[in-house]
């Protein structure tokens, strides 16, 4: 009896054992886990597993540093406001009998960026930022104001030139850069203030070089191409190198949304640089031009024009009397490199020239019948000027029409699509008189896009005055 009581204890004593084991392999204990040796080499032939050097430097984000560069320009790039006023649309009946004007002024306020470059207080920005401003306004990093001028502007390159009263104190400035030597997938920062966040920067690549945003209207475009980011706000700010050196100014972004898609544009430094010295020693920009017109190669213009080059820009015409003309550039050579500048589409000339001055010499290197040749061409400078717009085209005026109709002053009206324009002679644009070209664009420049001029004053071939109203 006592040893079935045992045995009864026990059994029971190591079913319960064995349940509690069962329990805890259920519950309790962990899988180990199992390694699978595994080949993971690459199933292609490496190119080259050749190991750098080590006086090669490895390029990568994490060993860029820019804030040398952040420290050298934030300071020195400014916020600038632009207050103007206009004129509501519409007004009364009485307005028009009695010629009165009651529309109500409307002001409005423009932001934008610009960029110290003196410490006596120079600031370039865009003319687009400060185009029909009455009151300009640069507030510094540090949150001082300033009431700016206006020195001078160059629509055709959107370059505009502030100056500031320091009272004596000095500024912190940008030092220009050599955007020439500026390579594609350089880093660069783009500082500046966007949506009115001041002292913004943000970090790219330089994305391309020489970019024609229209191509069809032939405008001396040649931006530097970039993925910083830029924004609505940022135009008139710095672009700059790791080293703090300005290479662009800050223009325009491509974008169906109105903000940073991926892609801004900037006007190369040397350019910027050439604009306001021309301003501040001649109170506008001079211009050179090479004297020739003709088309980019690709493969379906070479074959058409039955040339074996890709790459240059072919002359189909050299204007007489101008510098490519003297120089004994033909119809039928292929331009492959301006001075240093590999040409393979017009921007990359238009846009070196952009930086010349007429009576500059540059070295032309064509290919004429296989051979390669490298002629010293001096440039010429501007003689006409297409008014934006208005679709004319002014010259200024040769001496023998000057003694034909005996005057000293006005423009030829060289080519116009209406108004019967073409072949007079304008004298004057809202009462003001029209001594050359560089006056005609000064004028024009001054209008906004919806208000041009009241009237012109023009001469036509029978040598008798005619006023032109346009409003």
């Amino acid at each position: 009896m006592i040893m079935k009581k045992y045995l009864s204890l026990f059994l029971v004593s190591f079913l319960g054992g064995l349940f509690a084991i069962g329990i805890y392999k259920i519950y309790f204990e962990k899988y180990a886990v199992q390694y699978e040796n595994v080949n993971e080499s690459p199933n292609f032939i490496p190119v080259n597993y050749t190991p750098p050097s080590n006086t090669t430097p490895l390029i990568s984000a994490e060993n860029v540093d820019f804030t040398n560069a952040a420290e050298k320009t934030v300071n020195s790039v400014v916020h600038v406001k632009n207050v103007s006023v206009s004129k509501g649309s519409g007004g009364s009946i009485l307005d028009f009998f009695y010629g009165s004007d009651s529309r109500r002024e409307r002001t409005q306020i423009g932001t934008g960026s610009g960029i110290i470059i003196s410490p006596d207080g120079y600031i370039v920005t865009n003319n687009h930022v400060i185009d029909n401003a009455t009151q300009l306004q640069i507030t510094l990093n540090n949150n001082k104001i300033y009431e700016a001028e206006l020195v001078g502007s160059d629509p055709t390159t959107d370059i505009a030139l502030l100056k500031v009263d320091t009272e004596g104190e000095k500024f912190p400035f940008i030092t220009f850069g050599d955007s020439d030597n500026a390579k594609i997938g350089e880093w660069v920062l783009a500082v500046g203030n966007p949506f009115n966040l001041t002292s913004t920067v943000t970090a790219g690549i330089i994305s391309a070089k020489a970019r024609d945003l229209n191509e069809r209207d032939q405008k001396n475009q040649s931006f530097i191409q970039t993925d910083a980011a830029v924004n609505p706000g940022n135009s008139g700010g710095a672009l700059v190198n790791t080293n703090g050196d300005l290479i662009g100014i800050n223009t325009a972004i491509t974008s169906q949304t109105g903000t940073f898609v991926g892609y801004a544009f900037a006007v190369p430094s040397n350019i910027a640089k050439k604009v306001v010295d021309d301003l501040l020693e001649y109170g506008n920009v001079q211009k050179g031009i090479l004297g020739i017109s003709g088309n980019a190669l690709n493969s379906t213009a070479a074959e058409s024009l039955d040339v074996t080059d890709t790459e240059g820009i072919y002359i189909s015409d050299v204007i007489s009397e101008s510098g490519a003309d003297k120089a004994g550039l033909k119809s039928g050579d292929i331009i492959k490199k301006i001075d240093d500048i590999k040409v393979s589409k017009f921007s990359d000339l238009t846009g070196y020239i952009s930086s010349k001055r007429p009576n500059d010499v540059v070295n032309v290197t064509i290919k004429r019948k296989n051979k390669i040749q490298i002629i010293p061409v001096t440039l010429a400078k501007n003689e006409t000027y297409r008014v934006p717009g208005y679709n004319f085209t002014v010259q200024n005026l040769p001496e023998s029409v000057r003694r034909q109709y005996k005057i000293d002053y006005g423009v030829l009206i060289a080519t116009a699509e209406s108004r019967g324009l073409a072949n007079k002679i304008l004298l004057e644009v809202d009462g003001v008189k029209v001594n050359n070209i560089d006056d005609v664009e000064t004028i024009f420049s001054g209008y906004s896009r919806n208000d041009g001029p009241e009237s012109i004053v023009v001469l036509n071939q029978d040598g008798e005055k005619e006023r032109l109203i346009f409003r």
